[in-house]
Order: C-alpha cells, then sequence, then structure tokens
C-alpha cells in the first residue's frame, strides 16, 4: 500500500447511500438524533447506530449526549465544505436525485450550508462583496478590505470577535447548485445569524431552505447589489 492519505477510507464512508443521506442530513448544522438519521437515510436504528459510529471513528461526524439522548453533527467546517464540493462536482457530472417538489428551488435559491449561507443568494451575496471592494479575492483567498470592515460594521457584524476564532474569516466554499463559490467562514456564519436575527429569513422545519420575508428579499437585495 502505497504512504499518503488514505482517500479510499473517506470515499468508502460517504459512498454508502444511507450514509450519504445521514451526511446530508447534518448539512443543516442542526445536532440530530439517531432515530432522527435513520428516518433520514430509511434504516432501522440498530442499522443507523452501525453506520454512525463508522462515521465517527472515521472522524466525519461527533457526538455529544444531553440527558438521555444522544445527538450527532458534523465534525467541523471543513467536513461540510468537503460535502458541498462533492455534490457540486456530481452535479457537474450529472448524477443528480431527482425528487419534483416545491422543496427544490426553494433550495436553490437559499439554503444553509452547514452553518453559512448557500444557493442563488448566497453566491450573490459573495459576488456583491466582492465587486464593492469589501472582499478582495487574491488568487483563491479572501481578504476582507478596509472598506469591507466599515460596512460590516455597520451592518452589526463584529469583526474583531470573528478574527478572534481559529476558523478562517473568510473561506469560499464551493456551491453544489450554482456551480460557484459562496461565503464561508466566521463571517459567512456570522452574516446568516444576522439575517436570522434580524427576521429577514427564517429557517425551513425540515430541510435546508431559507426563507426569506418579503421585507428580508428587498433588504438583502439593496444590501448586496449587483448590476
Amino acid at each position: 500500500m502505497k504512504e499518503g492519505p488514505d482517500i479510499a477510507r473517506i470515499g468508502t464512508l460517504i459512498g454508502d447511500p444511507a450514509r450519504a443521506n445521514m451526511l446530508t442530513a447534518l448539512m443543516g448544522g442542526q445536532a440530530l438524533t439517531a432515530t432522527e438519521l435513520a428516518q433520514a437515510a430509511g434504516v432501522t436504528l440498530q442499522t443507523a447506530s452501525s453506520h454512525l459510529s463508522k462515521l465517527e471513528d472515521g472522524g466525519l461526524v461527533h457526538q455529544r449526549k444531553q440527558g438521555r439522548h444522544r445527538y450527532f453533527a458534523l465534525a467541523d467546517a471543513a467536513t461540510g465544505a468537503l460535502l458541498e464540493a462533492i455534490m457540486g462536482f456530481a452535479a457537474s457530472r450529472g448524477h443528480l436525485r431527482h425528487r419534483p417538489g416545491p422543496k427544490d428551488p426553494a433550495l436553490r435559491k437559499a439554503r444553509v450550508c452547514y452553518d453559512h449561507l448557500a444557493g442563488d443568494y448566497g453566491v450573490r451575496m459573495l459576488d456583491s462583496l466582492i465587486r464593492s471592494g469589501a472582499i478582495a479575492d487574491t488568487g483563491g483567498e479572501l481578504i476582507v478590505t478596509e472598506t469591507g470592515r466599515e460596512g460590516l460594521h455597520g451592518i452589526g457584524v463584529d469583526l474583531d470577535a470573528l478574527t478572534a476564532s481559529r476558523r478562517p474569516l473568510c473561506k469560499s466554499c464551493l456551491d453544489w447548485s450554482e456551480r460557484r463559490s459562496h461565503l464561508a467562514g466566521t463571517l459567512g456564519k456570522a452574516l446568516l445569524s444576522r439575517f436570522l436575527s434580524e427576521g429577514w429569513a427564517r429557517r425551513s422545519d425540515n430541510s435546508r431552505a431559507i426563507h426569506f420575508t418579503q421585507t428580508g428579499e428587498r433588504q438583502f437585495l439593496a444590501l448586496f447589489p449587483l448590476e
């Protein structure tokens, strides 16, 4: 066996249909019970527990106990970015699962990607920030400019607190539906949290979709304009 990272193990863990469904369910950034993940995967609770044990051993999920319940979540933001990138790659090669219904356009418009905004609105937000000069794209690395710091401070984003985190402030994440980048990192998380706390948008109860109110949509489009 050749030396180096064992991508075969990661591929095997993600490649199982039941485990792939569980990981997709966790892309919303919320912690779920084994029972909820069993329902998402369409397997028994015993089978789900076996899959979750393998995912935990592989470093893709982690669990925490609260009372008598165990909750599972993606291990970290890097795991979410990996899954989103694989989704984008699969979509670009025509490997799609078609589930007709109103959720599809809603997910493509705006959705949660682990802890930040994705979909058409997520891509629009990053494009607008770059075009306005708030964020500079220096060959793949995203940097908040002085203009950006002033503008973000004006809408209540505390950049000093965000930069204290060990996570990157700005990071591009390949969007599976748009096949372009949206904004991740602590700034992406803070902006989505801001939209939700201001009442501009709300999370769907049964999917990753983010639904903007009429007022919230007007505010969002005004804040992140595109020519």
